[in-house]
């Protein structure tokens, strides 16, 4: 009987032995990716020439941090670049509800091939890269575009509408691209999400006479709010990180003021404007700010929820 228990004991040791042998390459790509990059925060800390060596320069201690507030210009700039941060985050917040609408409706979609095509072509914007949209955009909506040249043909306009070189309704722009790329991805998730309901509630609740708005509404939708909602707490903490890519590719000297999210001006600053050590300042206020936000939609959700996100 000792022998049996060992023997079990032993085979539930080495089959945990080798599970975590499988996650040890993983563990190390997150360590060399997500934490070993944290100790170029000691940039912030030194006036930091390229291309000389870190011990050559100065160590200047808070002196970057303190030169954000350190005059009104300063500040105003980083108080726009907060406001377009914050207004692209909010927007993409309430736009995060089109994937689980888009979910929901390509579900009830009955033919196969229709709704595989549908899925297909609403998913593959995803792969590709914010440069080649910015291509179709190019191609769609400069002067001498494809939709200024239609409404030029038909005699809507007699002058070509300023859509890229202009400042104007930037936001709804950023946010219309945002959701082009990522709708049929997002609704993915929630794709998943439905194949997961039992069967047997849309069953019963047809007996009972519901029509397929019905068993959207009072099945299939209450099912996908876990999904969304831990979703949306992730949104909620990652507020501050809106990407640079995206902005980069569609930011020009007429829409600058209005386009330039916190880590499109952490990447100006550094690249641009040749100071390093400022960015590294910024970017390391960003990321500290983000892991408070973190916490701060953990305890919530864990308060509300009674589950955790990390």
């Amino acid at each position: 009987m000792k022998k049996s228990v060992t023997t079990k004991a032993s085979k539930t040791t080495l089959q945990s032995r080798r599970l975590f042998y499988c996650i040890v390459p993983f563990i190390i790509l997150s360590f060399l990716f997500s934490y070993f990059p944290l100790h170029g925060w000691i940039y912030a800390f030194y006036d930091y020439k390229p291309p000389l060596k870190l011990s050559q320069c100065d160590f200047v201690g808070w002196k970057w941090f303190q030169t954000l507030f350190a005059n009104k210009t300063q500040v105003a700039q980083i108080v726009q670049v907060m406001k377009n941060t914050l207004a692209m985050s909010l927007l993409g917040i309430l736009t995060s509800v089109f994937p689980i609408g888009f979910a929901l409706f390509l579900n009830e979609i009955k033919c196969k091939w229709f709704k595989n095509l549908v899925q297909t072509l609403t998913a593959l914007p995803n792969f590709i890269s914010w440069v080649l949209v910015y291509s179709v955009a190019f191609s769609l909506f400069t002067d001498g575009g494809m939709v200024n040249s239609l409404l030029l043909h038909l005699g809507i306009i007699t002058q070509p509408i300023k859509f890229l070189d202009s400042d104007a309704h930037i936001y709804s722009w950023m946010t219309f691209w945002n959701v082009w790329k990522g709708l049929g991805w997002g609704a993915i998730l929630y794709l998943a999400a439905i194949a997961g309901i039992d069967s047997e509630l849309y069953e019963a609740a047809r007996v009972d006479g519901a029509n397929r708005f019905r068993l959207m509404k009072e099945i299939t939708l209450p099912s996908l709010m876990p999904t969304f909602f831990v979703l949306l707490m992730m949104s909620v903490a990652n507020f501050l990180n809106n990407g640079m890519d995206q902005y980069y590719v569609f930011q020009n000297s007429f829409n600058k003021e209005h386009i330039q999210v916190l880590d499109l001006y952490v990447y100006n600053i550094g690249m641009t404007g040749s100071s390093l050590s400022l960015a590294t300042a910024i970017s390391m206020l960003k990321s500290i700010i983000s892991l408070i936000l973190l916490a701060i939609v953990n305890f919530v959700s864990k308060k509300t929820r009674g589950e955790s996100i990390i």
